[in-house]
């Protein structure tokens, strides 16, 4: 019982430190873009983006599964923790290399300027830098100790958001994410070795290493799919839609995935861990994963409704952020498919975690080829709109996820989303009846707070729900 108490007390202790540190990420985020996106123009913005993907690219090529393989194993021995670092660092420094030998090319194919450049260079650096933390943060992950990866994460936001503030306003344009690039890593990965010290040793298992590609290599094809599905797909419309209508794409899909950024990416960190310790008790497995789609379902759907109801009226009132509004539409399309692509994510969980990482690969597989196929023949026919509505298209087939997982592992769907999602049209009702009375930015204050009371009442009121309790229930 002890153990169990103990396991409670870790996973709710990392959740709200993963919440924190996104919402903290989030506020300074928000900041960071409020002034960014005010001194610098949507050009430099689609750079950013473009070079960030490329990047990405770069990151699935350096681990294949084998950190998600130490994860998801009940115990890991030492050398397969030697086994893991040495590869990874044989694959990271050599891409590394292939990545500033190729720095001619890609400046040359999308016509990056000086400071782009030096952008992604700086990015490759701080590539290799993050990969040393990655032995530390298993060995934290495995503890379900995300609280102290958390405080690594929050330093180094706070050093890479406060020097793009400050460097932008000193007027260094897109140089000031080169500059903070380079100090967020460096201070990650000085800091993650004082909290979890791990001496790093060189060596590979040939044995351990076959064990460990076994679920690796399945998990990260899953991966590399998604490269292939979302960075490389930024790089396609890059090229061919032009930086500004990136940017544009850019802006929407941050502002409308925020939410589930906040909330899903810090519980997907816990729950594959989770799922993992749980794998052989389905009777858990099936409370755990009711339990996450209910208070899944009472943040997201509010805060998605929420925000896509106010974003107009942000546009409308911030200072010069009125040339952000005709990307509007393109952030309400990405609002939906973020919400329904939110009820994937813990299924698809759940299956790794489970060691069913084949079936999730499956999914990947047909979300990328659709992917590749609906995109340029939307974007043909609509334009930068393309994107979003082939997001949306594929966003709805969570149901399939749900109903695979359900093969697997019983649990109750629709009764753990219908109180939230009746009091959340409820509030976006509310909301859209007070924005007709805000015509100065403080007064935004007023949709959003009637907004979480109109929610609040609706779920107290019709079922008997009160979100207060169920907090201190939850910490019970």
């Amino acid at each position: 019982m002890e153990d169990k108490n103990q396991l409670k007390k870790q996973t709710i202790l990392s959740t709200l430190s993963l919440f924190f540190q996104s919402g903290y990420s989030a506020i300074l985020g928000f900041a960071a873009n409020l002034v960014l996106t005010i001194l610098l123009s949507p050009q430099i913005f689609g750079i950013y983006f473009t070079v960030l993907s490329i990047i990405a690219i770069l990151n699935y090529f350096s681990d294949i599964g084998l950190a998600a393989s130490l994860i998801q194993k009940k115990e890991i021995e030492d050398r397969e923790v030697m086994t893991v670092f040495t590869v990874q660092q044989i694959l990271i420094i050599t891409i590394v290399i292939i990545g500033f030998f190729a720095s001619p090319f890609i400046v040359s194919f999308y016509k990056l300027p000086a400071e782009g450049k030096f952008l992604y260079q700086a990015l490759l650096a701080s590539f290799f830098f993050s990969s040393l933390k990655t032995i530390p943060s298993i060995f934290l992950e495995k503890k379900i100790q995300f609280q102290k990866i958390v405080i690594v994460q929050v330093v180094e936001n706070t050093i890479f958001y406060l020097s793009v503030i400050i460097l932008a306003l000193a007027g260094w344009g897109l140089n000031s994410f080169t500059v903070a690039v380079i100090l967020r890593s460096l201070i990650g990965v000085i800091l993650i070795y004082k909290i979890s010290f791990w001496k790093p040793k060189v060596g590979i298992n040939i044995v351990s290493l076959k064990k460990l590609l076994s679920f690796g290599v399945p998990f990260q094809m899953s991966s590399f799919l998604a490269l292939v599905k979302d960075d490389l797909l930024t790089l396609y419309l890059g090229k061919v839609l032009g930086f500004q209508a990136l940017g544009y794409i850019g802006w929407a899909k941050k502002w409308a995935e925020s939410p589930i950024r906040i909330i899903m990416d810090s519980l997907s960190r816990v729950l594959f861990p989770l799922f993992s310790r749980f794998q052989n008790e389905k009777d858990r497995l099936s409370r755990l994963i009711e339990k996450i789609i209910y208070y899944q379902s009472a943040l997201i759907i509010p805060a998605t409704l929420g925000l896509s109801l106010i974003m107009g009226k942000m546009v409308q009132l911030i200072p010069r952020y009125s040339k952000w509004e005709s990307a509007l539409p393109l952030f309400y399309l990405f609002c939906l498919s973020s919400l329904f692509s939110s009820y994937s994510t813990p299924f698809i969980n759940l299956l790794n975690g489970i060691g069913k990482v084949k079936i999730s690969f499956y999914f990947m597989v047909g979300w990328t080829a659709l992917t590749w196929i609906l995109t340029p023949i939307l974007t043909k026919s609509y334009g930068v709109y393309g994107f979003p509505l082939t997001l949306v298209i594929l966003s709805s087939s969570f149901m399939l996820v749900q109903q695979q997982a359900k093969k697997i592992v019983p649990f109750s769907f629709i009764k753990n989303i219908i109180p939230f999602l009746f009091s959340g049209l409820v509030m976006g009702l509310f909301v859209f009846l007070l924005n007709q009375f805000v015509t100065f930015l403080p007064s935004l204050l007023i949709p959003i707070i009637g907004g979480i009371m109109t929610y609040y009442l609706t779920l107290y009121l019709i079922f008997k729900i009160n979100l207060i309790e169920e907090v201190k229930l939850l910490f019970k």
